[in-house]
C-alpha cells in the first residue's frame, strides 16, 4: 500500500516512475549560474574550519549532544590499553589551557573493551592523535564512512595536510581496536562502517607520493580486511561478507539520542509498529514477542548491524531492516572487491608483483560470487542476498550503483543498470529506494555518498550524459536549498527538492554542517569541468 501511495504521489507531482530516455532529455536541469556555486563553495570552504576537531579544541570535541552529560562534571577522554597513556597527557598539557584540562578525565580502556564494555561509564570520546573534521551537528566525532566523502572534499578544497591526518586517525584506530569504528566514541567500539579506508589511503598518496606512508599503511588494511571476510562477518557459505555488531542489546546513543516530540525512543517507536502492524519481510517472533510486547536480543543485533552498515535505518531488510544479519548486502561486498583491488594496487606500486596477483584474484573470486548471488539477470540490478532463505531480495536500492562505482559490473550489467536509473530518479537526482517506509534511509530522500557513487559508476562505463543530469539536479537542489537555509545539510527530500524531512523513526532531525554533503558538491562539479 506505501508503495502504491509512494507513486500517487509522484504522480501529483507530475512525475512518473518511467522516466525513461527520451523523457530524461526534456527534464534536464542545468547547473546554476557561478555566483551562485561559489556562494555554496564559499560557505563550504569555511566551515571544514568550524567542523575540525584537534587537541587545542578538544574541550569541544568529548561534548556529545547525543547522551545526556550531568552538569558540572568531567567530560572522560578514554585512551587505548595499547597507547602511551602519559605521553597524551603531555600532548594534551601542551595543547590545552589548565581550565579546559579541569574539565577533561583522562581513563585508559581494559585491554578488551568490548568484552568489558558494561564496566565501561560513562561512555566517553576516544583519543585520537590528529586532527579531524566531524560530520556536524549531533555527529561531534570523526566517522567511518563519512571520512572518506569528507577526505575526497578536503583534497578538492586543497586541504591535503587534514586529509592525510583524518586518514592517519583511521589507521590508528585500525591498530589499536582491530577495525575503523562506526566513529570514536566508547559506544561505537562494538562495530565498523562501511569500509572505505583502502580508497583513503590510496587517495591521499595520490597527492603525497609517500611511498614509506603507503608501506606502512599496508599491513594495517591488510588487518582491517579481515575484519570483514572471517566470522561472525561471513554470510553463511556464500563466501561473500556481511555487517554484523560485536556488541549486545540497546544501543546506547539510540536509548538516549533518538527520541521523538513525545519523548518515545526508536525502540518504542517499532514495538508500537510490530503491535501494529502485520510483518512478512521476515520471521517477526525472531525480532517480537507478542505476548510480552518486548524485543528479542537479536532483534538489538539486527538493530546494531543495521547501524554498522550506515544505512540506519530503512526497511531494506524488512522493517527496521534488522534481518539484514542474514543478508550478504551489495554495498559491502562491492566495497571488498574495491579493497582487494586497492591492496593488490598498493603491493604493486610498492614492487611485490606476487602479493598484487594474490589480491587480483581474491578480487576475482568476489566477483564471481557476487554475479551468483547478488545480480538479478533477469531485472538488470543488484540485490541483496538472504543466505537463510536462499533467495535475493527485490528491493530497489541506489546500493545497485556500487558494483559499478568499483568497477566489478561487466559493460552488460553496467548497461541493465543504467537503463533501470529511471527507478530511482527524481527531480533532485537520486532516491535511495522506491519504497517509503518512514525511515531516512527510503524514499522520498536522497544523501550525498549515493550520489557520487552512483555518478562515478555511470562515468566509469561511459553514461556521462546521465550523470551530468544527476549532477546537475543535486547541484542546482543543494544550492536553492542553501539559498533559503544558509546552511547544507545531510539529507535532502529530492522529489520536493528541499531539506525539510518528516521521519517516523531513527532519529527526526535533519543536521547542519554536513561533512560529506560539503564534499559530494565540490567533487560533482569537478568532474563537470
Amino acid at each position: 500500500m506505501r508503495r502504491k501511495l509512494f507513486w500517487f504521489f509522484w504522480l501529483l507531482m507530475g512525475w512518473t516512475p518511467a522516466l525513461r530516455a527520451q523523457d530524461q532529455a526534456a527534464c534536464r536541469v542545468t547547473l546554476p549560474a557561478a555566483e551562485r556555486i561559489a556562494a555554496v563553495e564559499a560557505y563550504i570552504h569555511k566551515s571544514w574550519d568550524s567542523l575540525t576537531r584537534s587537541h587545542r579544541d578538544l574541550l569541544q570535541a568529548v561534548q556529545d549532544p547525543k547522551l545526556e552529560h550531568a552538569p558540572g562534571t568531567p567530560w572522560v577522554l578514554y585512551i587505548a590499553a595499547t597507547e602511551d597513556s602519559l605521553a597524551v597527557w603531555n600532548q594534551l598539557q601542551q595543547a590545552l589551557p589548565d581550565t579546559g584540562l579541569r574539565q577533561i578525565t583522562l581513563r585508559v580502556l581494559p585491554k578488551d573493551p568490548i568484552a568489558q564494555l558494561d564496566v565501561i561509564r560513562p561512555h566517553g570520546l576516544l583519543y585520537l592523535p590528529e586532527p579531524y573534521v566531524v560530520p556536524g551537528g549531533r555527529f561531534n566525532e570523526m566517522y567511518g564512512w563519512d571520512s572518506y566523502f569528507i577526505v575526497i572534499g578536503l583534497l578538492h578544497s586543497g586541504r591535503v595536510d587534514l586529509a592525510k591526518a583524518m586518514t592517519d586517525n583511521h589507521l590508528y584506530q585500525v591498530r589499536h581496536y582491530g577495525k575503523v569504528l562506526n566513529a570514536n566514541r566508547t559506544y561505537y567500539l562494538t562495530r565498523s562502517q562501511p569500509p572505505f579506508l583502502s580508497a583513503m589511503v590510496l587517495a591521499v598518496y595520490e597527492h603525497t607520493r609517500d611511498r614509506d606512508w603507503l608501506a606502512a599503511a599496508v599491513p594495517l588494511v591488510e588487518r582491517y580486511y579481515a575484519y570483514w571476510t572471517q566470522p561472525p562477518h561471513l554470510a553463511g557459505e556464500t563466501g561473500l561478507s556481511r555487517y554484523y555488531d560485536l556488541g549486545e542489546g540497546p544501543a546506547p546513543e539510540v536509548v538516549s539520542g533518538e527520541r521523538d516530540v513525545q519523548g518515545r525512543t526508536h525502540y518504542d517507536r517499532v514495538r508500537e509498529y510490530f503491535r501494529t502492524h502485520e510483518v512478512t519481510a521476515y520471521e517477526v517472533s525472531l525480532y517480537y514477542v507478542a505476548e510480552t510486547d518486548s524485543l528479542t536480543p537479536l532483534f538489538y543485533k539486527g538493530d546494531r548491524s543495521m547501524r554498522e552498515s550506515g544505512f540506519d535505518p530503512s526497511n531494506r531488510y524488512g522493517p527496521f531492516s534488522v534481518d539484514i544479519i542474514h543478508y550478504a548486502p551489495v554495498d559491502l561486498n562491492a566495497l571488498l572487491y574495491r579493497m582487494e583491488q586497492d591492496v593488490a594496487r598498493m603491493h604493486a606500486l610498492l614492487g611485490d608483483s606476487a602479493a598484487a596477483r594474490q589480491w587480483h584474484n581474491r578480487a576475482e573470486v568476489r566477483r564471481a560470487r557476487v554475479d551468483r548471488y547478488l545480480w538479478d539477470p533477469e531485472k538488470g540490478l543488484y540485490f541483496d542476498y538472504n543466505f537463510r532463505t536462499g533467495r535475493r531480495s527485490d528491493y530497489v536500492f541506489a546500493t545497485t550503483f556500487y558494483p559499478l562505482w568499483v568497477g566489478m559490473a561487466s559493460p552488460e550489467q553496467a548497461a541493465r543498470v543504467a537503463a533501470n536509473l529511471y527507478l530511482l530518479e527524481a527531480p533532485g537526482g537520486l532516491l535511495t529506494s522506491t519504497h517509503i517506509s518512514g525511515s531516512q534511509w527510503d524514499a522520498p530522500y536522497g544523501w550525498a555518498p549515493l550520489y557520487l557513487i552512483a555518478v562515478e559508476g555511470l562515468r566509469r562505463y561511459g553514461y556521462h550524459e546521465a550523470a551530468d543530469r544527476l549532477t546537475a539536479k543535486f547541484v542546482s537542489m543543494v544550492t536553492e536549498d542553501f539559498e533559503r537555509t544558509g546552511v547544507l545539510l545531510e539529507k535532502y527530500d529530492v522529489v520536493q527538492r528541499r531539506s525539510d524531512v518528516a521521519l517516523r523513526f531513527g532519529y527526526t532531525s535533519n543536521e547542519i554542517g554536513f561533512g560529506w554533503t560539503n564534499a559530494v558538491f565540490l567533487a560533482l562539479l569537478a568532474q563537470m569541468d
